[in-house]
């Protein structure tokens, strides 16, 4: 609230000028106006939200005779992506017994790399309604090279895709390539 101090002066006589007055402004119902207008704010603002990414998997079975038959997939019609350490991306289509470290392949994760592969790979397909990426993030990969590898099966309209473990074949070629031995280094001792 506002109010009006006056100042009182006890002289008599002399020439009665007018009395000025002080104002003073009260600023306690400012603070509470203030937090309304930022509760206010606060409560009408929409807050980030979280981005969701689809990720169709298949109901597991209760019982095992309703299991599938496992699924072989012709190499002609599949690609192998391997997610390493460091961002590193590897691919083949090779089996165990052709693949060795000059047949297994480094790209990028961009466009002119893992994308153009897998573009060139369907192309390249025997039969291109049953093409694959076979996904196969290691160890050593981080979460975000496996959302970008997702987002590149949207990009390239790969809707047929898995993803499970690396095999040990593919393990030791891939330890030989990026030059692990798989075994971790013994501490220093003084």
């Amino acid at each position: 609230m506002a109010e009006v101090q006056v100042q009182e002066k006890g002289g008599k006589g002399g020439k009665v000028r007018s009395k000025k007055q002080n104002t003073r402004v009260d600023m306690t119902p400012m603070v509470d106006l203030g937090f309304l207008l930022i509760t206010f704010f606060m409560f009408t603002t929409t807050f980030s939200k979280p981005n969701v990414m689809d990720l169709g998997l298949p109901a597991k079975p209760k019982d095992e005779k309703q299991k599938p038959p496992p699924t072989e997939i012709k190499l002609s019609n599949s690609i192998s992506v391997l997610l390493g350490k460091d961002n590193r991306v590897f691919w083949h289509q090779q089996d165990a017994t052709s693949l060795n470290d000059q047949t297994l392949m480094e790209t990028t994760l961009d466009r002119e790399g893992i994308r153009k592969v897998i573009q060139q790979a369907k192309s390249r397909a025997a039969d291109q309604t049953k093409f694959t990426v076979i996904i196969k993030p290691t160890d050593d990969a981080v979460y975000k090279n496996f959302v970008d590898i997702l987002d590149e099966m949207a990009i390239t309209k790969s809707e047929q895709y898995g993803v499970t473990d690396v095999k040990p074949w593919e393990k030791a070629i891939y330890n030989k390539k990026v030059g692990n031995n798989g075994a971790a280094a013994a501490p220093a001792t003084k």
